[in-house]
Order: structure tokens, then C-alpha cells, then sequence
């Protein structure tokens, strides 16, 4: 039997135990391609928390390896929790505002997004812990998902003004969540 020069298949699990160091904060977030293609897959480890809520303009697909996620979605004035145990999926329409919670050491996701376009603005949102209006909005080109988030949360986190709540005047914590903020069954990760 012949073999392609070019394509070949890789033990999935082992490109996980190679890179396990690569799956924990501050970014916990590791391609598993480098090339350009029509689609992004990522390998996500956990621990991670964040307080910000994601508006892709693509789709996502996710499918929790080990461990539990919660999937925090902010829709109609209201957030609320979608979790996802340990072997199962879910698939994300594009803009809807989402904030992936791994509380759990040693948790590992696949995501699978679609390719922005050129023309494509990711958002990334805080919405008031204390009367759930929405904080503040940063809009951005996400060309490099390593390099293009940090300094955005960076300058929210640094400046009182754009944590403050307009409407109830209450200060958006920054880069820490309120106790209770991730409230979940687990299922832990062996």
C-alpha cells in the first residue's frame, strides 16, 4: 500500500500529553494546526475563569475531553450557565455572547471555530455583576488569538472608568470573578 507523501494522522492523545504545559494560564489555549485553513481547532486547558463574554462572528463547536466546562451565555438582559461534562458537545451560533469557565486543574477542550474573513470584528463584553447591564465593549481583528487578547483585558482590567457600571454605578472587578461566579457540578479530571 502506497502513502501519501504529505498527509499523514498523529496520535491525538500524545500531541495532549506533549503540550499539557501549553494548556494552562494565563492562556491555556494551543492551536492544534498552524496553517491556514478553513477552520481553527484549539485545544483549551483549564484552570481558567474569565469575566469577559466573547461575540464571535463565526461559529464554535465544542467537545469536552476531560474534565467539566461551564458555558456562560449573556442573551436577552440575563446570563445564563450551559454546562458541558466531560464527553459531551456543543455547538454555538455565531454572536452569541459566551464566556468559557474551566475551574477545573487539568481539564482539557477541543474548540473548532470557523476562519475569520478579513472583515470578520470579534467583541469581547463586561456585563455589571451587580445589576447585569453591560459595562463596556471592545471591538478588535482577531488575527492571533495569543498575542491580540491580552492587551485588550489588560487596559480594562488597569482603568476604574470603564469597569464603572452606568447604570447602577457599581465597579466592575476586573480580571477576578465574584465568589460563586462558576457554581457547577464537576466531574474531575483524572
Amino acid at each position: 500500500m502506497l502513502h501519501h507523501p504529505r498527509f499523514k494522522a498523529f496520535n491525538f492523545q500524545r500531541w495532549i500529553d506533549e503540550n499539557q504545559h501549553l494548556l494552562k494560564p494565563p492562556v491555556g489555549n494551543k492551536q492544534l494546526f498552524d496553517t491556514k485553513t478553513e477552520m481553527t481547532v484549539m485545544i483549551v486547558g483549564g484552570p481558567n475563569q474569565r469575566v469577559d463574554f466573547h461575540d464571535d462572528p463565526v461559529e464554535e463547536f465544542f467537545y469536552q475531553l476531560k474534565g467539566d466546562m461551564l458555558l456562560k451565555i449573556a442573551d436577552g438582559g440575563r446570563i445564563y450557565d450551559v454546562q458541558i461534562k466531560e464527553g459531551d458537545v456543543f455547538f454555538l451560533p455565531p454572536h452569541v455572547r459566551h464566556s468559557p469557565q474551566r475551574p477545573l486543574p487539568g481539564s482539557v477542550g477541543l474548540v473548532v471555530e470557523g476562519t475569520r474573513r478579513d472583515v470578520d470584528i470579534d467583541g469581547f463584553e463586561w456585563f455589571c455583576f451587580n445589576c447585569g447591564e453591560r459595562v463596556h465593549r471592545v471591538e478588535v481583528q482577531v488575527k492571533d488569538i495569543v498575542k491580540d487578547l491580552p492587551p485588550l483585558f489588560t487596559a480594562f482590567y488597569g482603568n476604574p472608568t470603564a469597569r464603572t457600571c452606568k447604570h447602577c454605578g457599581t465597579v466592575h472587578p476586573g480580571k477576578e470573578p465574584p465568589p460563586g461566579w462558576v457554581a457547577m457540578e464537576v466531574t474531575a479530571a483524572a
